[in-house]
């Protein structure tokens, strides 16, 4: 299959999820050594986990697929370029490669603006709309220590 025929699928699970209501018109298809690993559509309203993109559950279910947290060799085809958080996801799960259709100007286009996002990353945590205040620092770091000098741990 080539990259169009993968996307293709991406551009399918968005129509289908537009036409049964299932949530925002996206889809995502990761894939592995030319074999289709997971693929998503968003399930946002239709789960109410505003955190459940098409790209985010499809990395969700390659993780689970593969049993590793680590994706690399990957590739994932969205029919929307990535928002923020999926973007972020894309990199924690080491994607290889993104392949999108649809851009986030179109998004914008038809109500899905974010814009707002974008530039509030590009300031530092004081100028953020989102009041954000850090307490108790040194507890926390007491754990980061912990965690820095543990010979158990799992680097991800």
């Amino acid at each position: 299959m080539t990259h169009e025929d993968f996307m293709r699928i991406a551009i399918s699970l968005s129509r289908e999820n537009v036409e049964k209501g299932g949530g925002g018109p996206f889809g995502a298809v990761i894939v592995k050594d030319g074999r289709i690993v997971a693929k998503s559509s968003n399930m946002v309203t239709s789960s109410n986990d505003p955190t459940a993109h098409a790209e985010i559950a499809a990395i969700r279910l390659a993780a689970k697929e593969l049993n590793s947290f680590d994706l690399s060799g990957c590739i994932i085809y969205t029919s929307c370029e990535p928002c923020p958080m999926c973007l972020g996801a894309i990199y924690w799960a080491r994607i290889s490669a993104v392949y999108y259709a649809n851009t986030r100007f179109d998004a914008e286009n038809i109500g899905f603006d974010d814009k707002f996002i974008y530039s509030e990353l590009n300031l530092s945590m004081q100028e953020r709309t989102l009041p954000s205040t850090q307490i108790l620092h040194n507890e926390a770091l007491d754990v980061f220590k912990s965690w820095g000098a543990s010979q158990d741990k799992i680097p991800y």
